[in-house]
């Protein structure tokens, strides 16, 4: 199967030295990257900036803003079979951004952002996407109730969800625990090492795609 990847956070540029960004580490993304080649598949990884080692196997594609990931993902998803979308891509980007570093004058600093591109949301509706869709939904309050809206509104397979308020799963450490929300149902995946979730993710993609070929 030809798997496309998204992993890592993105920075949105304020001016030519400051940024806005997450706390996303890329552990989950790159976990499942190195599952999926262990598995058998053939798998592009487009990563924002992480300080992680690139999977050996996948084909590798850095970008830094959420434009960038998105013009990636455009240009690459006609060929794929697949597409598991972890990257934390920023929500909001600033307006303008000014040629020169902001200097400090006044007290406070007044930023006005815009919506970035919904990555998820045009995979079918945009890209023309048909494959197997895995989402994530990071949350800190009714995990699995906005996973599963998210789901439906993004015409995903399957939404991966956890709970990032919590200290010792999610964002940059080295565990997890998420439910795995389908159309139909819920699984839960006790918390454990990332690549061992992302081994069970990636062992439901065969399930996943009997499904779709059967509802066609």
């Amino acid at each position: 199967m030809r798997i496309l990847i998204t992993a890592g956070p993105t920075r949105e540029a304020i001016d030519p030295v400051r940024y806005i960004t997450n706390k996303s580490s890329g552990k989950m993304g790159y976990s499942l990257a190195a599952a999926a080649v262990h598995e058998g598949h053939k798998v592009l990884l487009i990563s924002g900036p992480t300080s992680l080692e690139i999977p050996n196997g996948v084909d590798y594609l850095p970008v830094e803003s959420a434009e960038e990931m998105y013009e990636a993902v455009q240009n690459q998803i006609g060929r794929m079979d697949a597409a598991i979308m972890t990257a934390a891509v920023a929500d909001y980007k600033p307006i303008n951004v000014p040629e020169h570093k902001i200097k400090k004058t006044g007290d406070t600093l007044t930023l006005t952002l815009e919506k970035t591109k919904d990555i998820l949301g045009s995979m079918r509706s945009v890209f023309g996407f048909e494959g197997i869709l895995i989402g994530f939904a990071a949350e800190t309050n009714d995990v699995e109730s906005y996973a599963r809206g998210k789901l439906e509104k993004k015409q995903c397979d399957m939404v991966v969800a956890n709970d990032v308020s919590r200290k010792d799963i999610g964002f940059d450490v080295a565990e997890n625990e998420v439910i795995l929300v389908y159309p139909t149902h819920t699984d839960h995946l006790e918390k454990a090492a990332k690549t061992h979730i992302a081994h069970e993710i990636i062992k439901r993609l065969p399930s996943l795609h009997r499904q779709k070929s059967n509802n066609l």
